[in-house]
């Protein structure tokens, strides 16, 4: 087998790699921004989010790359829901059974997952046209992306939003105007256009750093 088709070949790689920044599905393909919005009040949520989804992708690009070629064509797109619906209610038992807290706190995004349009892209655009691991590949480099910056967002906007991490208090009570201090949260972070915001922060940074993902 030669470098280029080992199983961690440069092409490899790189389908881990790019999503990460060049093909980020949210700042650059701008995809999963309501889930973006919605569930990174807080890390510890974003980051199970994040889990969850990478997951999902992984996994469903997997199952549909080894069965592309029996898929009629006429009903790809019903067996691909069927796949990742299928993914998302073991993940939603998953994350019932092992932290019903975070569960909670996510609702009904866990089961929207099936609609993430990142999923469905990646099947169409990727899986049905490909080997089994560069699809799972493709798939755990498009769901870090999608985590990296909703790990990211979530870090903001709880930190700033309500001075702690991971539910963890980093602003001593002394610093707090109402205790004689000079700090105050910042309650604009915790809504949801302040998400928007970020992300649109973050596509800025890129993009000056980037020129070429600028669009003409």
């Amino acid at each position: 087998m030669s470098e280029e088709e080992g199983i961690f070949s440069k092409k490899n790689l790189k389908l881990l790699t790019n999503p990460l920044s060049n093909a980020n599905p949210i700042t650059v393909l701008v995809l999963g921004i309501c889930s973006a919005l919605a569930v990174t009040a807080q890390l510890k949520p974003a980051v199970v989010m994040s889990l969850s989804v990478t997951i999902v992708t992984a996994f469903s690009n997997l199952i549909v790359s080894l069965i592309r070629n029996t898929i009629p064509n006429r009903i790809r797109i019903i067996v691909q829901l069927v796949v990742v619906a299928a993914l998302v209610i073991l993940v939603d038992q998953v994350l019932k059974a092992f932290v019903y807290d975070v569960s909670k706190q996510l609702s009904v995004f866990v089961g929207l997952i099936i609609t993430n349009c990142i999923l469905m892209g990646r099947l169409e655009a990727f899986a049905l046209g490909n080997k089994p691991w560069p699809s799972f590949l493709d798939g755990i480099g498009n769901g870090a992306g999608y985590g990296l910056i909703l790990v990211t967002i979530a870090f903001f906007r709880e930190l700033l939003g309500s001075g702690s991490l991971w539910g963890y208090k980093l602003i001593p009570e002394s610093w707090y105007i109402a205790n004689g201090g000079w700090y105050s949260n910042n309650g604009m972070m915790i809504l949801p256009p302040m998400a928007l915001i970020i992300v649109g922060v973050i596509i800025w940074i890129q993009r000056s750093r980037k020129p070429e993902l600028i669009e003409d």
